[in-house]
């Protein structure tokens, strides 16, 4: 399979659940070149960015498993090639 590189754009609406992402995050650090987090503490929420480069079933899969927390929003956009 091809791989693509790619943005992922996570929300995190409920800090008890950091421990869970970062858990995952590192299951998946193999698909991960760089990521950036913000604690954006006025609106009581954090926001990480990831850039990825994987095939899609690999991104597929850590997004898939982020979208499944609750109160956590995942996008994502890849590479067309």
């Amino acid at each position: 399979m091809d791989k693509r590189i790619g943005v992922v754009g996570i929300v995190i609406e409920d800090l008890t659940h950091i421990f869970e992402v970062n858990e995952i995050l590192h299951q998946f650090a193999f698909v991960i070149v760089g990521r950036m987090g913000i604690p954006y503490k006025e609106r009581g929420v954090n926001v990480i960015s990831l850039i990825v480069d994987g095939t899609t079933d690999e991104i597929g899969a850590l997004t898939g498993k982020l979208g499944k927390i609750k109160n956590i929003s995942v996008k994502s956009a890849l590479s067309k090639k």
